[in-house]
């Protein structure tokens, strides 16, 4: 997409999460301006690994059952492990931004290669920052990226969610 807008949310939870992709689902916001990512540091099972079967994540150790359902909602997937944010899983566009990032060597000062990915986007360093430290805290960032309209009608729905924040990052309009 050319269009720089997007909506970044931030949840406390995976059930929090996911219950505003199913809203935003139910709203018809189409999937595939969707992403999310997150950890899970909170189990006793290690990771064995996952395997794509399309676009849908079959097998990913303790968490498969959660992060399967989002595999069922959303487009593309990946597992990174990204030094000082750990492995984080990734699911929707923000895996070809990642991957970009790190194919062009995008990585900007003092950000990784998920905030590379997120600052091609057009959302703000400082913002990117406190995105990574959300992960760091086991947080989930929710992104719907899309038209100035997908986004802004994305966020009357994500209200509803109770993020523990979110921010819109738009392109300004241009006047003739």
């Amino acid at each position: 997409m050319s269009a720089t807008n997007s909506i970044v949310a931030i949840y406390e939870t995976h059930e929090q999460a996911e219950k505003a992709i199913k809203a935003l689902q139910e709203a018809g916001v189409d999937m595939k301006s969707l992403s999310i990512a997150g950890r899970n540091t909170h189990t006793d099972e290690h990771v064995v690994g996952y395997y794509n079967a399309g676009d849908r994540m079959k097998y990913w150790g303790s968490v498969g059952a959660f992060w399967g359902g989002f595999w069922g909602l959303l487009f593309g997937s990946a597992a990174f492990a990204i030094p000082g944010l750990g492995p984080i899983l990734v699911a929707g566009p923000l895996v070809g931004w990642i991957v970009a990032g790190l194919e062009g060597t995008v990585v900007v000062g003092g950000v990784s290669a998920l905030g590379a990915g997120l600052v091609s986007i057009g959302i703000p360093k400082d913002s990117v920052i406190k995105y990574e430290v959300a992960l760091k805290t086991d947080r989930y960032l929710l992104v719907v990226h899309g038209t100035r309209d997908t986004v802004y009608g994305a966020r009357l729905f994500l209200d509803g969610t109770c993020p523990g924040d979110y921010s819109v990052h738009s392109q300004p309009m241009l006047t003739c």
